[in-house]
């Protein structure tokens, strides 16, 4: 199966509902349209890559996980006639953009953020990943190219097992954390590079810029772990003894790993915040800096200038006029009188 997300062939018309158990669905239906991978999730916990252009055996032992591209109309309309809980049907066809989990008797469903994949790397952008979840049966979907359900795909195709349906939606969930720990991982490092430069005297803008960027990235990620903690502490605290095994999720184990990342996460967001503060106080020191600098030239300067406007005067009975040499006084005397400023400020402690 190639890594890239490969839509199926057009389907000659829309699939039949999928039962929970064995389904009642022919081996000869259409090839399911708009699915991205299809896995079989064996009794001993192997994944099997399913081709995605040729119809699938619902009727075969095993359990499925269907990933669809939901932009395609036909997968849409394929979707809508699954035979899961009209709320979940409901979500995964929705545009809700907040993150959600429910429980019914047979079926989890809900909504999951994570970072939009490009071709070669995990992206700022947060995209949506939608699911729907039964004893036998995973069915999941996005309108952008995913991290952490991609992340899953390879980690199955190298031979990854998971026993239940629940544990593989677990190892989606492990992926989201493992791509923003990886963002934080950069963040950190760029952070570490930058208070470097700045122990070592550096205060540049672009220095201030990124940490800007770091600091906003930061402010995504944690926005997005806040809201998927949420979802697992709620889940911890509640009664899930009627569903089956295969359905329960390890609310408390996923909780405590996205805690331990968002704890990291807002300490990167506070190390980037600070160090942007020491830059803009170091830039404000440099400026005032060059301010007094400036302050003293303007005051010294000030007596010289005085003596050239009084010179300048177009009067009668202005002194050195007659004299020979009386440019040379008057250029004296503003040598004497910036002097004379000079150590007025010297004395007043105006230098320290």
């Amino acid at each position: 199966m190639s890594s890239m997300d490969t839509l199926a062939e057009p389907a000659i018309g829309v699939g039949m509902p999928i039962a929970d158990a064995a389904s009642a669905i022919p081996d000869a239906a259409p090839a399911i349209p708009g699915l991205v991978w299809a896995f079989r999730l064996h009794s001993d916990g192997s994944a099997e890559p399913l081709p995605i252009n040729v119809p699938i055996e619902f009727s075969h032992d095993g359990r499925l996980w269907l990933h669809f591209n939901l932009t395609d109309a036909r997968a849409r309309s394929w979707l809508a006639g699954v035979d899961v809980p009209l709320p979940a049907r409901e979500l995964l066809l929705s545009k809700d953009n907040y993150q959600q989990l429910h429980i019914s008797d047979h079926c989890v469903y809900g909504v999951f953020s994570d970072l939009v994949r490009a071709i070669d790397t995990a992206t700022e952008e947060t995209g949506f990943l939608r699911f729907a979840m039964t004893e036998r049966l995973l069915i999941s979907g996005r309108h952008q190219a995913l991290c952490a359900v991609d992340a899953t795909r390879r980690v199955l195709e190298s031979g990854h097992r998971v026993d239940t349906v629940a544990a593989l939606l677990e190892k989606i969930v492990d992926e989201v954390a493992d791509t923003m720990d990886r963002m934080a991982d950069k963040i950190a490092t760029a952070i570490d590079n930058i208070e470097e430069r700045i122990l070592a005297g550096e205060t540049r803008s672009e220095m201030r810029a990124a940490l800007g960027r770091s600091r906003r990235t930061c402010v995504r990620l944690h926005r997005q772990l806040a809201g998927l903690r949420v979802l697992f502490h709620r889940l911890e605290q509640k009664s899930v003894e009627h569903l089956s095994p295969a359905l329960r999720l390890q609310a408390g184990k996923l909780a405590q790993r996205l805690d331990g990342l968002d704890h990291d996460i807002v300490e990167l967001r506070e190390r980037s915040r600070l160090l942007e503060e020491e830059i803009h106080f170091k830039m404000e020191e440099e400026s005032n800096r060059h301010l007094h600098t400036l302050s003293i030239v303007t005051t010294m300067l000030l007596p010289p200038t005085l003596v050239t406007g009084i010179f300048g005067m177009n009067t009668k009975g202005l002194p050195l006029t007659d004299t020979e040499t009386g440019f040379l006084w008057a250029a004296a005397i503003m040598v004497g009188v910036a002097g004379a400023a000079y150590l007025a400020m010297r004395r007043s402690g105006f230098f320290k």
